[in-house]
């Protein structure tokens, strides 16, 4: 259940350390000026990998210390990171509040305490009664300018902690409702207990938070099971590429 580093459980799969990583993908220092001067590099996150996981891969690989990212992606999300370095993280908190689309799928019939499949299922329930024309007027209720509760495990500060940090310790955590506003919410697939959507949204929406209340809306509960970025504001996924291509490509360069 905890937000660790995902992708530390996994390099070891690879067979190299951190330091054969950097010696085997860092640029040549002639070619580290451009990304020192700034670029934004649309790079498709992937699975398990947390979104600092990536920022320190490209890190690491470019050989600067100024790169960030301009919005989270939870480990069990892919699709668009948009990574920013040297000069042009200035950039990120204009990039960070810029409206975000998303694709994934919420399964009914469970919940699980962190909204996602991260933590097990439980409070089971009947879904079969749950029509396409109730799912269909359920999104209603989560379009607009809306009121909604982050999910405990997440990284909201309370008391000078992250939220998740107390909530692993099993301390109640009171998570403040907070206005968001989702565009568009678009059921996509109904094949239950599955149900596929396309989310437009604001800046600082829990896609598990809607996946939570959507479920608990239909009266059976349900869940994020699966989550894809497509875009933030005009940066599209079509526009990205995998974290294997960019390294790749370093490495062309690198001759």
């Amino acid at each position: 259940m905890a937000r660790g580093s995902y992708y530390q459980k996994f390099k070891e799969q690879t067979g190299f350390t951190d330091d054969q990583r950097r010696a085997a993908f860092v640029i040549a220092p002639e070619n580290r000026v451009a990304f020192e001067e700034g670029k934004i590099l649309l790079i498709d996150k992937p699975l398990h990998w947390t979104s600092f996981d990536v920022v320190r891969k490209v890190r690491n690989a470019i050989g600067i210390k100024k790169v960030g990212h301009a919005g989270t992606l939870d480990p069990l999300a892919t699709g668009l990171l948009i990574i920013c370095t040297g000069k042009f993280t200035k950039r990120i908190n204009e990039l960070m509040v810029k409206e975000k689309t998303y694709t994934g799928t919420i399964t009914l019939g469970a919940t699980t305490p962190t909204y996602d499949c991260e933590s097990d299922r439980e409070n089971d329930k009947d879904f079969s009664s749950v029509t396409e024309a109730q799912i269909a007027a359920a999104t209603a209720q989560f379009t607009g300018l809306i009121q909604q509760r982050p999910p405990i495990y997440s990284a909201i500060k309370k008391a000078g902690e992250r939220a998740y940090e107390l909530a692993r310790r099993g301390e109640e955590v009171e998570m403040e409702a907070r206005p968001v506003t989702i565009h568009a919410f678009i059921i996509t697939r109904v094949a239950l207990p599955q149900i596929d959507f396309e989310i437009t949204c604001s800046t600082g929406t829990y896609i598990r938070s809607i996946a939570h209340d959507f479920g608990q809306a239909l009266g059976c509960g349900g869940y994020l099971s699966a989550l894809r970025r497509t875009s933030i504001s005009e940066y599209t996924i079509e526009d990205g590429v995998t974290l294997d291509a960019f390294l790749e490509e370093l490495q062309r360069q690198k001759g």
